[in-house]
């Protein structure tokens, strides 16, 4: 059954499983002691931080091992918060980081500080000179990923760590998705990533924190990890961790050219073999194994499921396959089609013969499920029948409303406008981004008594 979910966890690399097993039975006693158990116990652990600085590109006393990527997100921007307290209280992210750091910007701010988002564009690329105009005097940190954990793209790290070094400011990068392939360009100050995410075991996380950056861990004090990562540390996770990580980053130059032209193939084949279809994130600067599309007139939680029904484990950012039924803050700021999201990443060793069946499963899964919610095969050619109309969405989720709107807009002549209205998130982002595939008009937002209004005019 092919996996296609890396960017959400990767299977344990062989050499996590040996370094695991060979560390089980070393690595089992109180590195802190002075006895052989833990003097053997503390050359595993301090062998495993060497490995993993130089993968990061630090130096050994500077990393940190913690629970996981979300603790040593958590970790470092309360810490670095905290350590530059006297600068001010004001923290910079862009508008499509993990949410581990927006939920970090939204405790911040519930504590008193403020915080702001930089945008980005249709690619999910962040401007750094739009990053550079959010900083102010009293910015104590900021943040940015490496690459987008929904859409693969790739930021620009070394121009934004120039603009804060500029205005003295730290930077904080997300490594989470890109460090498996490779060191983040130079020029951060602070370092979050997650093992599980290039082959290592769960429940180990990296937080390096360069010498010269004012740090104040924040919580009890523990005189484990140098005070920033409290509790006994998991010895065998962590060689793993390390050992996995250099292997990965030694099979990375060849493995991505692979990936890089399997991910080629689908980004190219998918808008193809199926009408409707809009890949997302940038096609030129983004991580090697992800590619995400978002198909009109589909429920995203049963086009997974048939998917799944189909032998494959796919992801997906559409708001009807989350609990909050909300779409992905990542596709909403970056303006694109929320519906039918499908987020395909593969895992190291991924064969050609898999992506070639997705591809033929793929057209006839996504029109069982169009024809299922009845919808549109192709736009109505039917005569006008009046200047405007009103469609009734309310209480009907993603993607009745955009099918709603696709079978009448033909009744309306050149002109005339449809109205939705519609109480699902998901419709203030999948109307406009129906309108610019459609090439129709979208006119605009209105208040309504319950929901919202969304005004369409048809120019063809």
């Amino acid at each position: 059954m092919p996996y296609f979910d890396a960017a959400s966890s990767t299977p344990l690399h062989p050499v996590a499983r040996q370094a695991l097993l060979a560390a089980l039975d070393e690595g089992w006693s109180d590195p802190a002691r002075l006895y052989r158990e833990g003097r053997r116990a503390r050359l595993l652990l301090d062998a495993a931080r060497e490995a993993a600085a130089e993968a990061v590109g630090c130096r050994p006393d500077e990393l940190t091992f913690t629970s996981s990527g979300t603790r040593a997100v958590h970790s470092g921007i309360s810490g670095a918060l905290a350590g530059r307290r006297r600068v001010g209280r004001h923290l910079v992210v862009s508008a499509v980081e993990h949410s581990s750091v927006l939920h970090s910007a939204a405790a911040h701010e519930a504590q008193g500080g403020t915080f702001a988002e930089v945008p980005v564009d249709r690619a999910g690329t962040v401007s750094a000179a739009a990053y550079g105009e959010a900083l102010r005097e009293d910015t104590a940190l900021a943040c940015l990923q490496s690459a987008n954990h929904e859409v693969g793209t790739e930021q620009p790290v070394a121009e934004v760590a120039e603009a804060c070094r500029a205005a003295g400011v730290p930077l904080l990068v997300d490594a989470a998705q890109s460090l498996g392939w490779g060191p983040v360009p130079g020029g951060w100050s602070l370092l979050a990533a997650s093992a599980h995410k290039w082959g290592g075991p769960s429940g180990v996380g990296l937080l390096a924190v360069r010498k010269g950056v004012r740090f104040a861990p924040q919580g009890a004090a523990d005189e484990r990890e140098s005070g920033r990562a409290a509790g006994f540390e998991n010895i065998p996770a962590v060689v793993a961790a390390a050992a996995s990580l250099r292997a990965v980053q030694a099979e990375a130059a060849v493995e991505s050219v692979r990936l890089r032209a399997l991910v080629d193939r689908i980004r190219a084949t998918v808008g193809s073999v199926v009408p409707d279809v809009e890949v997302v994130g940038d096609p030129v600067r983004r991580l090697p194994h992800l590619v995400t599309f978002s198909c009109l007139y589909v429920d995203g939680e049963t086009l997974l499921h048939e998917l799944d029904r189909e032998g494959f484990s796919v992801s997906s950012g559409s708001s009807c396959t989350s609990s909050t039924l909300t779409p992905s803050h990542v596709l909403k700021a970056m303006g694109v089609l929320s519906e039918g999201n499908v987020r395909v990443s593969l895992p190291a060793g991924t064969t050609e013969e898999d992506v070639d069946r997705f591809l033929r499963v793929l057209p006839g899964v996504v029109a069982g499920v169009r024809e299922r919610l009845g919808a549109p095969v192709s736009p109505a050619p039917s005569p006008a029948t009046a200047a405007s109309l009103v469609v009734d969405a309310l209480g009907r989720r993603c993607p009745i409303p955009v099918i709603e709107l696709a079978k009448v807009i033909g009744e309306v002549p050149v002109g005339g406008t449809v109205t939705v209205l519609s109480d699902d998130e998901a419709a203030r982002l999948d109307i406009p981004a129906w309108c610019e595939m459609r090439e129709q008009e979208y006119v605009g937002e209105e208040p309504a008594d319950r929901g919202s209004a969304y005004v369409v005019r048809r120019l063809s």
